[in-house]
C-alpha cells in the first residue's frame, strides 16, 4: 500500500526519551552526579546507569556499625530506563550482591520476579516528577536491609525504608562483621 508506514520505517525514526527531551536527561544527569557520582551513564536503548551506589545517601547520620555490617562494600546497581520514562519508573537491578532466584518468590526480600528491586509500594507512587536518583537512594536502603535479612537479623524488609526510619539502627550497630559470607548472600 503506497504511503503506508512499515515497522522498518518506524525503527529508523524511533527515538527515546533522552533524545527527545534533552532537558530531562540533564535533570537526570545532575541528580545522579549529585547523589551517586560512581554511576556511569550508558546511552544504549532507553538509557541506563551502572556502577556503585553511594554508601549512605540519607539526610540522617549513618548508623554505627554500618561499615562492619557491609564489610566496607557498597551496592553495585544498574538503573535501566524504559522508553516510557518519566511516566514509568526506571527499574533497578542489584548486580552485587545479586539476589538469589528464591528471593524473587518471597515478598520479604522486595525483589520482583524479573530480578529487579521492588522499591515502590505500587506503581502509582511514582509521579514522574522525581529523578531516578531517588530510587538509587531507596536501593541503598534495600541493600542494608538485604544484609540484615540474609543474616537472619530481621524477618522481612521494612515498608518505609531505612533512610528515614532509625528502627533498625540498633541491629546494625550490634551486627558482627560478616567476613567472607558476602558471596553467599
Amino acid at each position: 500500500m503506497p504511503g503506508a508506514i512499515t515497522a522498518a520505517m518506524l525503527g529508523e525514526r524511533a527515538r527515546t526519551w533522552w533524545q527527545e527531551e534533552p532537558a530531562l536527561l540533564l535533570r537526570e544527569t545532575v541528580a545522579m552526579a549529585t547523589l551517586a557520582p560512581d554511576l556511569h551513564w550508558q546511552p544504549q536503548g532507553a538509557g541506563l546507569w551502572q556502577g556503585s551506589a553511594p554508601w549512605w545517601p540519607f539526610d540522617r547520620p549513618a548508623p554505627a556499625g554500618l561499615d562492619a555490617l557491609s564489610s566496607g562494600r557498597t551496592l553495585k546497581v544498574q538503573v535501566a530506563y524504559g522508553h516510557g520514562f518519566p511516566v514509568a519508573a526506571p527499574s533497578i537491578w542489584a548486580l552485587d550482591p545479586e539476589p538469589q532466584l528464591a528471593h524473587r518468590l518471597n515478598h520479604a526480600w522486595h525483589v520482583n520476579g524479573d530480578g529487579s528491586l521492588c522499591l515502590l509500594a505500587s506503581p502509582a507512587v511514582w509521579s514522574g516528577r522525581e529523578p531516578a536518583a531517588e530510587l538509587v537512594a531507596k536501593a541503598v536502603g534495600w541493600f542494608i536491609e538485604y544484609l540484615l535479612l540474609s543474616r537472619g537479623l530481621i524477618e522481612a524488609m521494612t515498608n518505609t525504608g531505612i533512610g528515614a526510619d532509625p528502627s533498625l539502627d540498633t541491629l546494625i550497630r550490634d551486627a558482627e562483621p560478616d567476613g567472607d559470607r558476602w558471596a553467599a548472600t
